[in-house]
């Protein structure tokens, strides 16, 4: 009986000892209006009450409206003074995390106007920015020590499709390298085509890719953003003029159509459907709308067989134009990130059913865009 209890003892005091080792950061980044201002806000999660504590911000920044947690979690990349005329630059910062601090390493200039979006290769040595209004990709080399070289490729592209105003030319939203490495594919809303490129690794400071041809979405469809399942098999898009989520089979380079499903609750004269992620263990997509008439998660259960989604449910995000969210690494917390009310949203999701419940606390960060987060030990 004593050696049972000294047992329950042991397991007590490992459990706590593994929650006492180790911190969830919560990175918060936003658009400043174009002035240098706050713009990186950095948090503790509480991963048993999902309770935010500020820890420290980031000054005299322009614009950090995405971020990007490098996998080794030792740097944080963002993007610098999108939505303005001239070029944006991407910046590189050493991540201090046991104070919960940034030091900005350098900054590069992005190869154009309003970058949006980084991406970041498996062996941590190139990041992928998408620039927005001048249609292209720039490759970045990371040097030791985490900051970036100048960039060493650009692709640009020239396109459109049916929608006045929004697709009369290319716009690429975001890259995504594929879970083997080995192919890059851009979201280009405005042509309706995800570009694929096949990675080329000369060395270890040269990517090369290579054109691999492309996917043509429906028309008018918009591809914005894009994630992969955690097995491999499947990929999934969000598509922000057809408020919509697209799923593929992914084998070899190649994304093979499934299904499209509507990420709204019910039709729309105007979709702004905008992010989309996967929750850890694989079990279910989530996606966001931006209004007009609908500020909603949409919540989706997956076919681990088939890739195919079953719809949920909708949750409200209490706020207005969700523009990112994120799932923690534990899976039991998604936070959204409401950019027109200034406020992040926390909800505990349950693992079983994918449903999300909010909790009493909210963020308030002026224009919050981008949310990152990572577990580290202490």
């Amino acid at each position: 009986m004593k050696y049972i209890k000294y047992l329950i003892f042991l397991l007590i005091l490992g459990n706590s000892c593994t929650k006492d080792s180790t911190k969830t950061l919560l990175f918060v980044g936003s658009f400043t209006e174009g002035i240098a201002s706050t713009g990186i806000y950095i948090y503790e999660l509480d991963t048993e009450t999902g309770g935010l504590s500020l820890l420290n911000s980031e000054q005299n920044l322009i614009n950090p409206s995405f971020l990007k947690i490098a996998p080794n979690g030792k740097y944080l990349y963002s993007v610098l003074e999108s939505q303005l005329p001239n070029n944006g630059k991407i910046a590189a910062f050493a991540v201090d995390s046991l104070n919960g601090k940034l030091r900005l390493i350098n900054t590069q200039d992005s190869g154009g106007r309003n970058p949006a979006h980084l991406s970041i290769y498996e062996n941590e040595k190139f990041l992928i920015n998408s620039n927005y209004t001048d249609a292209s990709f720039s490759v970045f080399n990371i040097k030791r020590g985490g900051g970036l070289a100048p960039l060493d490729q650009i692709v640009t592209f020239k396109d459109s499709s049916i929608i006045e105003g929004r697709q009369d030319e290319a716009h690429i939203h975001s890259t995504n390298f594929s879970p083997d490495g080995k192919y890059v594919f851009a979201q280009d809303l405005g042509s309706d085509k995800i570009w694929s490129f096949k990675v080329k690794k000369e060395n270890d400071s040269k990517l090369n890719l290579v054109s691999n041809g492309f996917v043509k979405v429906r028309p008018g469809s918009g591809p914005r953003h894009f994630t992969f399942h955690p097995n491999g098999s499947f990929a999934y898009g969000i598509a922000e003029l057809s408020g919509s989520v697209t799923a593929y089979s992914y084998e070899n380079g190649n994304l093979n159509f499934i299904e499209n499903y509507l990420t709204y609750r019910s039709d729309q004269e105007i979709y702004r459907a905008a992010d989309i992620h996967i929750s850890p263990d694989g079990k279910f997509l989530y996606a966001s709308n931006r209004g007009p008439n609908e500020d909603s998660i949409a919540i989706y259960s997956i076919d681990e067989k088939t890739g195919k989604l079953e719809l949920k449910g909708h949750q409200d995000t209490y706020g207005e134009h969700p523009r990112n969210f994120a799932i923690d690494p534990s899976g039991k917390f998604l936070l959204v990130a409401n950019q027109f009310t200034d406020n992040v949203v926390i909800f505990r999701r349950d693992i079983e059913t994918g449903i999300l419940k909010k909790l009493p606390q909210e963020l308030t960060v002026p224009n919050a865009s981008s949310l990152q987060l990572r577990t580290y030990l202490r």
